[in-house]
């Protein structure tokens, strides 16, 4: 077990830094600058979310899923708003994330609500990006696939902090879901099922936006995936011309679900999220914890493992023995 959530971990890791050069650029653009990204790389100046960001940093999106996993051990894995928002602010405070550009929309509004002690609830039950979804895969190590409304609820008191939307709510839910089945060694049909699944119950929390139905689009991306297992090139481009590879959790979170299933080795699926265009970084980090935590650590090149410990100040091995002793006490 700890084998597959050191692989969901780094998985998340490495889709994240693999994809930060590219972050927020279009398909075209990607290709005439990078030609194809296939290894990891600093962030060019010429992009203004990525240029502080040296080879092997991972983003905001793996930040703050390892500060959702501080805060949690803190409070001995219960979800407690204000630990999660103390922490969450300080990060960003100390990173001058506010500044920097750093921050979605949806958890830039909300910190910046709280650092001055405001309420944030009318950011909150607005928020439709993907920050809840971005940050939550190794929450989904917490949990057996079978306790579905459980992992749910977990989900949105963590998750309304910043993010307190249905279309929110049941993203990140889908994802922790899918790392969840994943750790069982569910076949990806199974996998893609339990998501499914859990969207209805997540559905049902949060503020009532008007989104497209994850679920639909998931299910229109696996089609694609289907229809072209042989022809990667028309896959991908499917999913940025239909699906959609925005910082919206209803184009995100479906893009990431569905390249992780056709992927499903996280090397590949880390490349073909980077060169994608759109979110990379996000939907990179989302869609590899979740090819990480099917393949294992083991799986993983020892040194793409090496280049993330060495560029990113954090063991994640630690992190991976808390979330196992959370989930032994089940």
């Amino acid at each position: 077990m700890k084998n597959k959530i050191l692989g969901a971990l780094y998985g998340m890791a490495i889709g994240d830094a693999l994809g930060m050069p590219s972050e927020l650029w279009g398909r075209k653009k990607v290709k005439q600058f990078f030609g194809e990204i296939d290894t990891f790389l600093d962030g060019p100046y010429e992009n203004v979310v990525a240029r502080n960001f040296k080879k092997g940093q991972f983003t905001d999106d793996t930040s703050q899923a390892l500060i959702i996993l501080d805060s949690l051990i803190e409070s001995g894995f219960i979800p407690v708003q204000s630990i999660i928002a103390r922490r969450l602010l300080t990060w960003a405070e100390d990173l001058n994330a506010f500044e920097n550009e750093i921050l979605g929309p949806s958890s830039k509004a909300a910190l910046l609500a709280f650092k001055e002690g405001k309420d944030p609830k009318p950011f909150t039950v607005k928020a439709e990006t993907n920050g809840a979804a971005m940050r939550i895969a190794p929450i989904g190590c917490l949990f057996p696939s079978s306790k579905k409304t459980e992992l749910v609820q977990y989900v949105y008191e963590i998750s309304k902090v910043t993010h307190e939307t249905d279309v929110a709510i049941s993203g990140a839910a889908m994802i922790a879901m899918a790392v969840s089945s994943a750790l069982e060694d569910k076949d990806w049909e199974s996998m893609m099922e339990d998501v499914i699944d859990v969207f209805e119950i997540a559905s049902e929390y949060g503020a009532e936006t008007y989104s497209a139905s994850i679920a639909e689009r998931l299910k229109l991306a696996l089609s694609f995936a289907n229809q072209y297992q042989d022809d990667q090139e028309v896959f991908i481009q499917k999913i940025y011309d239909i699906i959609g590879s925005g910082v919206l959790t209803s184009e995100s979170v479906p893009a990431a679900l569905a390249i992780a299933y056709y992927a499903k080795d996280p090397h590949l699926c880390s490349k073909m999220c980077a060169n994608m265009g759109g979110d990379t970084d996000t939907i990179g980090a989302m869609a590899t914890a979740i090819c990480g935590a099917k393949a294992g650590i083991r799986t993983i090149d020892p040194t793409w493992i090496k280049v993330i410990d060495e560029s990113n100040s954090v063991n994640l091995d630690v992190y991976a023995d808390a979330i196992l002793s959370y989930r032994n006490h089940l």
